[in-house]
């Protein structure tokens, strides 16, 4: 089960990674025009309306994307049925339709139909193709049907499949969305509390990959809150619209460089070298695009008492931003680069007090992480097991094919050929699936400067690599051949 969600996750960063295309060009339009939203200025209106065509249609980006990323060898007509299960389910549960088939006037249809075209059903679009995929992609038929066999079958069986789920979101679809909706207006009742509530576990969720489900809820159009969307749009409330997602900026630019300043400060004096050049580059990915898994796999598992207090942290940052209704927003993710593009915005309100409380929590940030490091003695990087020497001089004398000699020393310290059965990658991380975990050598592994590694099953185990880590899988991709 942990394995089906991890790849979930994986798969969603697809999709996700496209928003920020849409950050750029509603930003820029809106610096251009903030006031008439393109009224005034044809190029503004022409970027507002092209960066909106992707905010749009999250829901179908989710289902291509989570299709193409859970099947089994990534083929495109796979992201195709995506496309044909969420054309299905959204058709057939349409407010239009539904009236028809229940034989009652528009105007009396239960208000969840009107929101069938949501992120949660992209999702489940994508997992019923990608499930059809594996299913029927090698499946032969009789001469006579022959045409139909194989991967060609996989869009008609994907459709017969929505066709039955489309049935059943009949009866339960209404179900759900209103316990989403009391799930959400729970929290969004709370005020800063919940918002302070929701970054708390939004944080404590990223080992699991589960903060998407969570994320879904409140960021986009599942129970009516659609924090992104109604901030990028301006169709929201000024000081309310953004309220969780504002409090992320101080804690992404400013709090976890900071605590990688200070695990750097309390690393062992002959490691200070190699862990600078991590720190330096998590940090610099944290600051500049709010890409924080690099940094947060350094601690997270050699002392997951700091990651609890950097998940509360998190929720005091969000609950501190809401309280004062300094707001900004993202469409990737909290960095400097969606903080400029979004300061413009006409519902981004005082954001330049989030750059001030991201000062405080820089501070608040670097001497928590140093007193609880030197206290109890953590083992962040750079304190643990010295790194093997061997494997840290072949790095330095291969500079220039450093992604080659990195993927060789990940590979053998995962034992190899003989103990490796998948490669994959997400945004940051390596997911391998191995035969026996007994045989992978984590301090070979951890010796080419690594953030971090995770072990999430007997057989699966995820090396945290960062931002450049396609480079390393596709390395490793050549030696597992």
């Amino acid at each position: 089960m942990m394995k089906y969600v991890q790849n979930l996750g994986r798969s969603l960063m697809l999709p996700v990674a496209v928003l920020p295309a849409a950050a750029i060009l509603m930003g820029i339009g809106y610096w251009i025009d903030p006031d008439g939203w393109g009224a005034g200025n044809a190029v503004a209106a022409f970027l507002i309306k092209s960066g909106g065509s992707i905010i749009d249609n999250i829901p179908i980006l989710f289902a291509v994307g989570v299709a193409l990323g859970m099947s089994k060898d990534k083929d495109g007509s796979s992201a195709l049925s995506g496309l044909v299960a969420y054309l299905v389910v959204t058709t057939l549960l349409s407010t239009n339709t539904v009236a028809m088939l229940k034989g009652i006037e528009v105007e009396a249809v239960d208000l969840a139909f009107g929101k069938i075209g949501n992120a949660f059903v992209g999702i489940l679009s994508g997992i019923v193709a990608a499930s059809c995929y594996n299913r029927f992609s090698k499946v032969k038929l009789p001469d006579a049907l022959a045409f139909f066999s194989g991967k060609r079958l996989v869009p008609i069986m994907t459709a017969v499949a929505m066709i039955v789920l489309s049935a059943v979101l009949f009866f339960v679809w209404p179900v759900v969305f209103s316990g989403l909706v009391n799930f959400g207006e729970a929290i969004s009742k709370l005020g800063a509390a919940g918002a302070g509530i929701y970054g708390f576990f939004n944080r404590l969720l990223i080992p699991t990959g589960l903060h998407h489900a969570l994320n879904s809820v409140f960021w986009f159009d599942v129970a009516g809150i659609d924090d992104i969307g109604k901030f990028w749009d301006s169709t929201g409330v000024k000081g309310v619209t953004g309220m969780y997602q504002a409090g992320f900026f101080p804690v992404m630019m400013f709090g976890l460089p900071a605590a990688g300043l200070a695990m750097y400060h309390t690393a062992k004096s002959k490691n200070k070298k190699q862990v600078a050049a991590l720190f330096m580059a998590a940090g610099f990915a944290a600051f500049f695009t709010g890409v924080t898994e690099p940094l947060e796999f350094a601690f997270m598992f050699a002392a997951p008492a700091l990651y609890i207090v950097h998940a509360l942290l998190t929720g005091i940052s969000l609950f501190i931003a809401a309280t004062f209704q300094w707001t900004a927003g993202f469409g990737f993710s909290a960095g400097l680069v969606d903080f400029v593009l979004s300061s413009r915005l006409p519902l981004a309100n005082q954001p330049y007090m989030l750059l001030v409380q991201g000062l405080v929590f820089a501070v608040i940030y670097y001497t928590v992480f140093r007193f609880l490091i030197v206290k109890f003695n953590f083992k962040t990087p750079g304190r643990g097991e010295d790194l093997e020497e061997q494997a840290s001089e072949s790095l330095a004398s291969a500079s220039n094919d450093k992604f080659a000699t990195m993927a060789t020393t990940i590979y053998e310290g995962l034992g190899g050929s003989e103990n490796v059965v998948s490669i994959d990658n997400c945004i940051t991380r390596l997911r391998i699936e191995v035969k026996d975990m007994n045989a992978v050598d984590q301090n070979k592994i951890k010796s080419t400067g690594v953030p971090g590694i995770n072990i999430v099953g007997e057989q699966n185990i995820q090396v945290i690599v960062g931002t450049q880590v396609q480079f390393v899988a596709d390395e490793m991709h050549k030696l597992h051949q």
